[in-house]
């Protein structure tokens, strides 16, 4: 094949999918097939595998003869990978049933980086394609097939990229790999520790998500199903425009309404024979047929699931009204089945896992593994128990289920010698601090325990790191959460703690105000250019409404002096309208120059400062608004009849410009307000800690 025109063509041919061409080339030479015709290596079955060509691959090999078709079938590319490499990676099942039904010791070869088929079609998440291999392997109880050179196994890649419903099937068909460990000494459990975000308490939501969160029931469903269907909307071709998908979702709403109303829960004859034969063109070999549907309506009475569906789907119908989409509630309702799924697994591998059972070895909890030597000193990387990583990342499933089926888990301590308290204090995790807080196993031993540089519970909330933990903008009101979250450690401590020393003989307390200096500053500058900046427009309003109020519309009586509008509704509210003005204008300056005249004390940032910065805002914008109204108010005076209604629109105007400003210090004034009745700081999961595999000791 040394012809470039000849490779030319058997590429063109295979990438048109021209099969006659091909095998007439075959013909004249009978190497043709196991010619390298791409800069990566690849033969004429490579490239059909890639492009797709089912029909292609099957032709081909059905008209060559047996000696050709071992020998291509084995070919491998500058990467190592077969052509059932590349078909189960890309997850085409028909190719995949094909090459391992000819040949199924393929299925156990492995490409330069020591991953087979199987391995592939698993850390791709192409499930059918996982299953048929599966099927076709000699042994179904091989475990060398599922992992590669790195130690790392289908179970630690299905969780790495988040194909939870692969993983519990991995879990059934191969349950020893619950415990199977990298050379980085991290388990599945481990993997799944550093996904936050799959977990409820580690996601961050705002309250309308949550509140629809909480409302919605997801069917615990197998992922294979959801696929199915999946794929089979997707195949099937829009008939209306995109601009009409409102429309089109709604009288879907309307549809599954009637349907929840007549039929309830129980799914159409149709719908069942359209499982059955999706089942059937599946290539789910260990399965006969699709999992039933287990909800979580059975904690209701069987007469309110019909309720419960009709209500969701009213939700529905009422946010599609208003403008919201379907789109915005299935993603949160992806988001809680993500959740769900990810809960399933962290359950089975815990329930499966080893970590605290004595087996005559360094239990995987400890994570120690001899990875090298070095001047004839053994290397030795240690990798945090999954517990301990849980407590870092905030999950709080995690830490509780592992503490229930394993409460020695509570000694567990890394490198530095903290354990599951001290990370979820230091880290500023007040989920997994509060859970632990109420555990009576956590109580007796494990908020006393102190680090190897000598430090406390409270000493590492006193602690304050680079990254920003709170979800609260500025750096006075994360100095405000960081000293309500030191308070909160302090008060659950014994009162010994209170001054003990670590190892630098410094106490809490000392630890914090040098920790805590330069965002006291920080904090104390915006405070002081916010104040200012409030103060000087609190100080023209004050102006404007001491003039305003000693004026009077109309003029007084000359004899008696009583004004001559007196007891008509706007002369009133013009009244009342400059008095609120003028004292809220000055109660709003005296706030912000004591703002301006504080000593910028640690503990001023808890309550103090940011009360009265909030009381300031609200009686600025009450201000704001009077002066408004009292100059609305006067004027109304000054029309002339015929024009008095049409002069509202311009009032309404006036009113704009003070409305923006209102709406754009909404964030902080809510922020404000809430810090001042929430107890426990709130985490942002934007500054999750960076957490590394392990390091050498």
């Amino acid at each position: 094949m040394e012809d470039n025109t000849e490779i030319e063509n058997l590429f063109s041919y295979t990438i048109k999918g021209q099969i006659r061409e091909v095998l007439e080339v075959y013909e004249k030479n009978h190497l043709a097939l196991e010619a390298k015709i791409t800069r990566l290596e690849d033969t004429v079955l490579h490239i059909a595998v890639y492009v797709g060509q089912t029909n292609f691959v099957a032709t081909l090999l059905d008209n060559i003869s047996e000696e050709v078709c071992f020998a291509i079938l084995k070919l491998q590319n500058s990467k190592g990978n077969t052509p059932l490499h590349l078909a189960a990676e890309l997850g085409n099942v028909e190719i995949c049933y094909n090459l391992a039904k000819r040949d199924p010791t393929l299925i156990s070869w492995r490409n330069f980086q020591g991953e087979t088929p199987l391995f592939l079609a698993a850390i791709h998440g192409k499930k059918d394609a996982f299953f048929c291999l599966y099927r076709h392997q000699e042994s179904q109880d091989d475990y060398s097939l599922c992992s590669k050179n790195n130690g790392d196994t289908i179970l630690h890649c299905t969780i790495s990229s988040e194909y939870f419903g692969l993983a519990l099937k991995i879990l059934d068909l191969y349950p020893n790999l619950a415990d199977s460990v990298n050379q980085d000494g991290l388990s599945p459990l481990h993997i799944l520790a550093m996904k936050p975000n799959c977990f409820k308490s580690s996601t961050r939501m705002e309250s309308l998500d949550r509140f629809v969160y909480n409302c919605l029931i997801v069917d615990d469903v197998s992922e294979e199903a959801v696929e199915l269907h999946k794929n089979q909307k997707d195949k099937q071709k829009t008939k209306y425009p995109m601009n009409y998908s409102t429309c089109v979702s709604f009288v879907s709403l309307f549809m599954r309404a009637a349907k929840a109303i007549t039929f309830g829960k129980h799914t159409s004859k149709a719908e069942a024979a359209d499982e059955e034969n999706l089942s059937r063109k599946s290539y789910l070999g260990y399965e006969k047929e699709m999992a039933k549907k287990e909800t979580k309506y059975n904690r209701f009475p069987p007469n309110c699931e019909t309720i419960i569906r009709i209500l969701i789907v009213t939700t529905k119908a009422l946010l599609l009204i208003c403008g919201v989409g379907s789109s915005w509630i299935d993603k949160i309702q992806r988001r809680k089945a993500r959740h769900m799924q990810a809960k399933k697994v962290m359950n089975e591998l815990i329930q499966r896992a080893t970590l605290y059972k004595y087996s005559g070895r360094t239990p995987h909890g400890k994570g120690k593994t001899i990875i090298g030597m070095q001047n004839g000193t053994h290397l030795e990387r240690r990798t945090d128990s999954p517990i301990l990583i849980a407590a870092k990342m905030g999950i709080t499933e995690m830490v509780e289920k592992i503490l229930d089926i394993f409460p020695v888990a509570i000694q567990d301590v890394d490198s530095e010698n903290k354990n599951v308290v001290l990370l979820a204090i230091e880290n500023r995790q007040p989920h997994v601090y509060n859970m632990l807080n109420k555990s009576d196993i956590a109580k007796e031993s494990a908020f006393r325990q102190v680090d190897s540089q000598g430090n406390s519970a409270l000493h590492l909330a006193a602690t304050y790191k680079s990254h920003k933990p709170w979800r609260v903008p500025g750096a006075a009101m994360q100095m405000q959460w960081e000293y309500k979250w030191y308070k909160l450690v302090k008060n659950s401590m014994p009162p010994n703690f209170y001054e003990r020393y670590n190892n630098k003989g410094q106490t809490a307390k000392q630890v914090f105000v040098s920790t805590h200096g330069q965002l006291v500053k920080e904090g104390g500058k915006w405070l002081t250019k916010t104040a200012e900046s409030c103060s000087v427009v609190a100080a023209l309003v004050a102006t404007v409404a001491f003039t305003t109020s000693t004026a009077i519309p109309g003029g007084p009586d000359q004899n008696t002096g009583v004004p001559l509008l007196r007891g008509r509704p706007a002369f009133n509210l013009f009244a009342v309208a400059a008095l609120i003005a003028l004292c809220s204008s000055v109660t709003s300056l005296v706030l912000f120059l004591s703002v301006l005249t504080s000593r910028f004390q640690e503990k001023d940032f808890a309550v103090d400062l940011p009360r009265k910065l909030l009381l300031g805002l609200t009686t600025l914008f009450t201000s704001i608004a009077s002066v408004l109204i009292s100059f609305c108010a006067g004027h109304y005076f000054i029309i002339e009849d015929e024009l008095k209604y049409a002069v509202f629109p311009i009032y309404a105007a006036t009113c704009l410009p003070v409305s923006f400003f209102a709406l754009v210090q909404l964030p902080l004034y809510f922020d404000l307000a809430l810090a001042m009745f929430r107890k426990v700081p709130q985490r942002s999961y934007k500054a999750l800690p960076h957490y590394l595999p392990g390091h050498l000791h």
